[in-house]
């Protein structure tokens, strides 16, 4: 696995990212992969799931599975890594243990993979941990990844309102937090929050973000205006 100091891949346009690739069903992402990539990338994403799905452990120091997470950026471009590795941490069937390794081991763009990575592979809330770890950083593309469908079915309000906070101080677009408007609804502790924030940027001579005042709208009693369903058919 790369080092964690390396500098991370961004996502880029065309290919799921954020919220949309954690919501993305993995059959359907892989799909988009293979009409995209090239006839040796194409060769190296096969190679490295079925390389995963025979040796899904650990074996010697590092498994052969990991290695390919740390190949995906040059194998199959910036474009499409974060994808590629959210199929191959399926593939190897990487459980909690397994997840928190390759986060607290890995690069931002690896990290990346495993926060996305989450919905599909941990069904309770035994990996909040590196969701929580994700949220002290200020790597926004770190923390657009750990307000995806995982952190909004498990995050307990506190730390789920500190963390739309954290969105609006680091310019995290708020369409990034996952089922937002269900959350939300008729919350007078976020609502609360959010106006002390606004209030604090205006004393400052400060702008006051659009996206505080949408949340701020979902925050308001009465019938929600949306009501986003969870794929995965849970309740936060």
């Amino acid at each position: 696995m790369t080092q964690p100091h390396a500098a991370p891949e961004p996502p880029a346009a065309g290919t799921p990212g954020g919220t949309a690739l954690a919501l993305t069903p993995l059959d359907e992402l892989h799909r988009h992969l293979t009409t995209r990539l090239a006839g040796a990338a194409r060769a190296w994403l096969d190679q490295a799931l079925d390389e995963a799905a025979a040796h899904p452990g650990t074996h010697g120091p590092i498994s052969v599975w990991e290695l390919r997470l740390a190949e995906a950026g040059r194998r199959c471009g910036a474009d499409h890594a974060d994808a590629a590795r959210v199929l191959i941490l399926h593939a190897a069937h990487a459980d909690t243990d397994a997840l928190t390794r390759v986060y607290s081991q890995g690069t931002a763009a690896e990290r990346r993979a495993v926060l996305h990575a989450l919905p599909h592979l941990v069904p309770g809330p035994a990996a909040l941990p590196l969701v929580e770890d994700a949220l002290r950083t200020n790597d926004t593309s770190l923390l657009a990844a750990a307000v995806g469908p995982y952190a909004a079915r498990h995050l307990t309000p506190h730390h789920w309102r500190h963390a739309v906070l954290k969105c609006l101080f680091t310019g995290v677009p708020i369409d990034e937090v996952a089922d937002l408007e269900r959350r939300a609804h008729a919350d007078a502790e976020l609502a609360r929050m959010l106006g002390d924030y606004a209030a604090e940027r205006s004393a400052a001579g400060r702008p006051v973000p659009e996206d505080l005042h949408r949340v701020l709208a979902l925050t308001e009693p009465g019938p929600p205006r949306h009501s986003a369903a969870d794929p995965h058919g849970k309740e936060s």
